[in-house]
């Protein structure tokens, strides 16, 4: 319904930032959300969250696995060669073709050896990506994530049962600390290459990252269901709401 609703999910989605309003690149600018209109590895792993989740049906028999693999992968493959492979999304692939091979074989999924693995794959296809700034900070933001977030995340223990699963303070507290940690590592890359720093970047994520995701699994199921013919327009009126509530978010942050 709204006229910049399509275009900011095609951003999301593509990276395609080509119809959006000057203004609207300021607000995520200034409330230091461009990272979530720069096409990263957060948008492939909400996609690989999407791919994970609606392939549980298969089932866990060898073939229902290998099945899985096969799916997850190509698609993950596909996305990654639709949208540039570029340096942050090209890495993220590589964790998941890594983590999903390991899984297939029963292997060691540890962070630092799929993190180490990928390093080495994407240096050795393309040695000159390591001075690409994406390609810094993607790898940076990893390595906070790898070292720093689970010691942080383990400072508030979780509860036991289905309220250990739901306990929302807990989704808080993890979410913050997964921020912290990459922004401590990316930081200084970021002060040295834009001699700047957002200030309210633990607010900004805690907002907009979930709502972005949200955006995300609305929009691909909208386009999906839309292409059998059978989208309800309650999802259209949801995912409207979802990008209002994302630059409403974002508008209010970049006036402080």
């Amino acid at each position: 319904p709204s006229e910049d609703t399509g275009v900011l999910i095609k951003a999301l989605i593509t990276g395609d930032r080509s119809g959006l309003e000057k203004e609207t690149i300021e607000t995520f600018r200034a409330s230091g959300a461009s990272h979530i209109l720069a096409l990263s590895g957060l948008h492939l792993g909400i996609i690989y969250l999407i791919l994970t989740k609606i392939t549980v049906p298969l089932g866990n028999s060898p073939s229902a696995r290998a099945a899985r693999y096969s799916f997850i992968v190509t698609a993950s493959g596909f996305y990654t060669l639709m949208t540039g492979a570029g340096p942050s999304i090209a890495r993220a692939f590589l964790f998941i073709l890594i983590g999903e091979t390991a899984k297939l074989l029963g292997r060691s999924r540890e962070p630092w050896r799929v993190l180490l693995s990928a390093l080495v794959i994407q240096l050795a296809i393309k040695p000159d990506v390591i001075s690409s700034t994406g390609f810094q900070l993607s790898y940076l933001a990893m390595l906070g994530i790898s070292t720093m977030f689970p010691g942080l995340d383990r400072l508030y223990p979780k509860g036991e049962g289905l309220w250990g699963r739901i306990d929302p303070v807990r989704k808080v507290w993890s979410a913050a600390t997964l921020s912290l940690s990459c922004q401590v590592f990316t930081a200084p890359l970021v002060w040295i290459r834009f001699h700047s720093f957002p200030q309210y970047f633990l607010l900004t994520n805690l907002l907009a990252l979930p709502l972005t995701s949200a955006i995300m699994v609305i929009s691909v199921t909208t386009i999906a269901l839309s292409f059998l013919g059978i989208c309800p327009g309650f999802l259209v009126s949801l995912d409207d709401m979802a990008v209002g509530a994302l630059k409403f978010c974002l508008e209010i942050i970049s006036s402080l």
